[in-house]
């Protein structure tokens, strides 16, 4: 008798083990999706900010059609991708349309005066530092889950309900790298 309620203890631990575990990482694929969520709310906000600032230079550069199709390419793939990989990767290429965008208002005086252009301007510089902050709170968060789901004993939990390793939201390698600065 004895022995049959050390095996139902012993059992009733390993369900409450079993089940802490799980909970916890329930809480950090949560944190996860938060974080995720925090990132696609900043990128949303700088996709809603570019027509505005494709059309402010449009009207002092209007021949320049490669750079404002570069920009329409680039938001239309984001509408496209599946993964936080393929996300990435798009708004990358967004990042770096819009850098070219920035190279062609350079050459118009005019605009870079305008109000318009240096509020739009001055809003996208700020939306930029808030995505730089929501990728490293979503690779933070994207870590503490890849960690929970790949150490023992949660490991075990973790395969037994589909938990798979989160992508981390990374730069490419043209933004790994240091700028070249001429001054000739």
């Amino acid at each position: 008798m004895i022995a049959l309620y050390v095996i139902l203890g012993i059992a009733a631990l390993v369900l409450l083990w079993g089940i802490g575990i799980y909970n916890g990482l329930i809480k950090k694929v949560n944190l996860k999706n938060e974080a995720w969520s925090g990132i696609d709310v900043q990128l949303k906000r700088r996709f809603d900010l570019i027509p505005n600032l494709i059309e402010t230079v449009k009207g002092y550069a209007g021949h320049e059609k490669e750079v404002f199709l570069k920009v329409t390419e680039a938001r239309s793939a984001i509408g496209q991708s599946k993964s936080v990989a393929e996300r990435a990767e798009s708004e990358n290429m967004l990042s770096g349309a819009l850098k070219s965008l920035f190279a062609v208002a350079e050459g118009y005086p005019e605009l870079k005066a305008n109000t318009n252009f240096l509020q739009l301007q001055e809003q996208l510089s700020s939306l930029e530092n808030d995505i730089q902050m929501s990728r490293r709170y979503y690779n933070g968060a994207a870590r503490d889950y890849n960690i929970a789901i790949a150490t023992f004993p949660a490991v075990i939990v973790a395969n037994m309900f589909g938990h798979s390793k989160a992508d981390y939201f990374e730069a490419v390698e043209e933004e790994r790298s240091a700028p070249k600065v001429s001054f000739q």
